[in-house]
């Protein structure tokens, strides 16, 4: 009995520890059987909607617990909210003088429209997920995300009527559009954890006790996201050598991110912040602009970048655990 629950013990832990890129790999596997099982086609024509239902819901729920635990009267701006913004905006400005400046076109255009959809959109909501488990400051982290979806509002409108002028984007209906969206995913979910924190002190105390709920919850979305990233991917209709660009070109983008948010966050004590504030994107508010407003399958970009930010997040939460296990045993 030992050996095995010893055995189930080290399973456990290995999933604690490994909870994204295992469900990145489950997301994977099971589209993949569905995909190459012809028996499976009746049931993934019912579940196909119900997923696609399911998944705002968990976002909601997701978002709506990691509330329940933020310190609504710290939420203000801070130093390093500005220097992120400044270089997203920057990052933003170079890739639109590349298009316009050298006039290109092609595979080339859809190349940097995807580099550029990875870019301009807004921190991901689950970044302060990623922050609170890593220990980091989870009001800071979630009034930058406030604060990045009104920046990416506001350049969205601007830089995609340059690159098509046939989009015929009004700004103030875009940004209308795009606030909305925010809303909510944003506002709604916290007004609910406000109005629970405040005024149904039983339950909020039952939320907050589950240790690691959010994060969970996330980890089971995240499965749900890959396995549609995967089949977004299989099915882009374009060249494989045009797939393999944007995939290395949005692992690179990621890489960058990540280090650039951490080296201004460094200077204000809040690397870990700054990093995921810069890095960690909201990548299905990414594929949704990539569809709408650019060649659909510049949404490959963003669909990688999904699968390198949570590589990126599995290997920093590996990491930030093996030390404190280090320093508990010490």
């Amino acid at each position: 009995m030992r050996e095995k629950n010893g055995f189930w013990d080290d399973v456990l832990h290995f999933l604690k520890e490994w909870t994204l890129p295992v469900a990145m790999l489950a997301g994977t596997v099971v589209y993949f059987i569905f995909a190459l099982t012809p028996a499976l086609d009746g049931i993934a024509t019912v579940m196909g909607p119900i997923i696609d239902d399911i998944f705002p819901l968990f976002m909601f729920l997701i978002l709506f617990v990691t509330f329940c635990k933020v310190d609504f009267h710290k939420m203000r701006p801070v130093g390093w909210h500005w220097w992120v913004g400044l270089f997203q905006v920057l990052f933003v400005a170079i890739i639109m003088g590349i298009i316009l400046g050298l006039h290109v076109s092609g595979d080339r255009l859809i190349l940097l429209e995807a580099v550029l959809t990875c870019i301009i959109g807004p921190c991901a909501a689950a970044a302060a997920v990623v922050t609170s488990k890593l220990g980091g400051d989870l009001e800071e982290m979630t009034t930058y995300t406030f604060l990045s979806n009104f920046l990416t509002a506001a350049m969205v409108p601007v830089c995609f009527p340059l690159i098509d002028p046939s989009v015929g984007m009004d700004f103030w209906r875009a940004f209308a559009l795009i606030l909305y969206k925010v809303c909510l995913v944003l506002v709604v979910p916290m007004l609910l954890a406000y109005i629970v924190k405040h005024f149904m002190h039983r339950l909020h105390q039952r939320i907050i006790s589950i240790k690691d709920l959010s994060f969970y919850l996330w980890g089971f979305s995240l499965a749900i996201v890959t396995g549609t990233t995967v089949k977004n991917i299989v099915h882009a209709d374009t060249t494989a050598w045009l797939l393999l660009g944007i995939a290395g070109m949005s692992l690179l983008l990621c890489l960058v991110q990540f280090a650039v948010g951490r080296y201004l966050g460094h200077f204000h004590q809040r690397a870990q912040e700054a990093g995921q504030a810069l890095g960690q994107k909201n990548t299905n508010f990414a594929i949704w602009i990539a569809y709408t407003y650019l060649n659909p399958v510049s949404s490959v970009g963003p669909g990688c970048y999904i699968l390198w930010q949570n590589i990126i997040n599995s290997i920093e939460i590996y990491m930030a655990e093996s030390k404190n296990d280090k320093d508990n045993h010490e």
